[in-house]
């Protein structure tokens, strides 16, 4: 990178970041961030401009260098990866409440450290949702890479195309045969353009979202949009408004986590999944997140 700055953003005790490294390593089709030895780079928006950033492992916490110059690029990437990150979360109530929940303490132990890797941008959030909706996750990450690819804006460093995730005002112009043509659904075309124009109206906003200041609220205001289920709302709550509570009870993959460390030979029913998690309230988001990891990495064992 020319004209380059470095930062180091101190992390919290217990912060692993070989275990966010091994997350966010999850899909070769992943299009936001690339990784390579171990360093992440990203592009992301600073006051309105383009700013690539670069992070790596440090024996103080992240060493992150930025292509720019000024305080203003520097507070933006560690707002941002202090967001994604979710760095300013202390998680000793949570381990705490780990050790004594025998569903949990076997994923929390194996992936302490990890935390919930965060979706900043509400329009992404509501975008990759949107596409994993009835669908497998690796074929939501190819359709995802065709939205960005197609309407994204690419900075090239290195050789590497670093994409911005599509502005809501341009996806907002759009009509629903420009998605149809990457094979996204019908309906989740007109979904995506329907959220993408509220969100560039002003009229849906992470900081009114925010100001709701309640988990029902919140999910009320959310569901009430069209294409927006209780499983979406609470995974946008979980991911980008950063609610540690945020429960998507009816989501597979957490039925198959839960089938799997509760040893039972049938997926959980939905009053199973609910009374799973009540010692869990307050930390259901984590609890989630962390059994998410758990099943992909039995997976990965074999």
């Amino acid at each position: 990178m020319t004209n380059h700055q470095e930062l180091l953003i101190r992390t919290p005790d217990g912060f692993s970041f070989s275990e966010n490294l091994e997350y966010l390593s999850r899909s070769a089709d992943e299009c936001m961030f690339h990784i390579q030895d171990g360093r992440v780079s990203r592009a992301i928006e600073v006051e309105g401009k383009p700013v690539l950033f670069r992070m790596e492992e440090h024996p103080e916490g992240i060493l992150v260098t930025l292509a720019g110059e000024g305080d203003g690029v520097k507070a933006g990437a560690e707002r941002f990866i202090r967001d994604w990150l979710d760095l300013g979360r202390d998680l000793v109530p949570f381990y705490e409440l780990s050790e004594r929940d025998p569903l949990l303490r076997d994923a929390v132990r194996r992936h302490r450290g990890l935390r919930v890797v965060g979706i900043p941008d509400l329009f992404e959030t509501f975008v990759w949702a949107i596409l994993g909706q009835q669908i497998t996750v690796a074929f939501a990450y190819v359709l995802k890479r065709r939205f960005v690819e197609t309407f994204g804006q690419a900075i090239e460093a290195d050789g590497v195309a670093h994409y911005l995730f599509p502005s809501t005002e341009k996806v907002a112009e759009l009509e629903p045969e420009a998605l149809r043509e990457l094979k996204i659904t019908a309906r989740k075309s007109e979904y995506i353009i329907g959220i993408a124009r509220l969100i560039a109206e002003g009229e849906l906003t992470k900081e009114g979202l925010l100001a709701l200041g309640d988990d029902r609220a919140i999910e009320h205001r959310l569901t009430a949009i069209r294409g927006i289920g209780p499983w979406t709302a609470n995974y946008v709550l979980m991911r980008c408004l950063r609610s540690p509570d945020a429960y998507p009870a009816a989501d597979v993959g957490l039925h198959n986590a839960l089938k799997l460390v509760a040893g039972l030979d049938r997926k959980p029913t939905l009053p199973e999944v609910e009374a799973f998690a009540e010692p869990w309230k307050g930390w259901r988001a984590y609890a989630t997140f962390y059994l998410w990891r758990y099943l992909s990495s039995e997976a990965e064992l074999g």
